[in-house]
């Protein structure tokens, strides 16, 4: 089943962006903990995707490690706007096409679209994302998922003393 093509996957081959494809049991509970578990990988090496709207109605996603939460203080900064909240799954659906729980952070994202990265996630090796297929999932360096997404890295899990 590793070998099944997805749109994650096609954009990826069409960038010449490099990445593994990894497989996991699809009766494996939804949660990062539970694939990085299935697949051999630390918490922090599992990457949350999260819509977040903005006030002004603008989407934007959210990149996380699975065992992180992002600040509200610094994710507001960062999107710029005072009155954010998490998508609904409706929301979600919408936007990216996907159900919660595998989203990959790339491909569906329309010109504009903003997506930001936690910057402690740039000190893994390699970072998995969803696929878009539960059981599916993508490893690459934390370079080339900024490539992949376009993404702003910046700080939005760690308090500055």
């Amino acid at each position: 089943m590793a070998d099944i093509d997805l749109p994650a996957h096609d954009y990826l081959h069409a960038r010449g962006i490099p990445y593994e494809r990894r497989a996991f049991p699809e009766t494996t509970e939804k949660g990062g903990a539970n694939v990085a578990a299935a697949l051999g990988y630390l918490e922090d090496q599992i990457v949350k995707t999260l819509i977040f709207e903005a006030g002004d109605g603008e989407r934007v996603l959210v990149m996380v490690a699975s065992n992180r939460s992002a600040i509200s203080g610094l994710l507001k900064k960062a999107i710029g706007s005072r009155n954010i909240k998490m998508a609904q799954y409706e929301v979600v659906k919408e936007t990216t096409g996907y159900e919660v729980g595998s989203i990959p952070p790339f491909h569906w994202q329309p010109e504009g679209f903003r997506s930001f990265m936690d910057e402690a996630l740039m000190r893994e090796e390699t970072l998995g994302v969803g696929a878009g297929q539960w059981g599916q999932e993508i490893i690459l360096t934390p370079e080339n998922l900024v490539r992949a997404c376009r993404g702003t890295v910046v700080n939005l899990t760690e308090r500055q003393g």
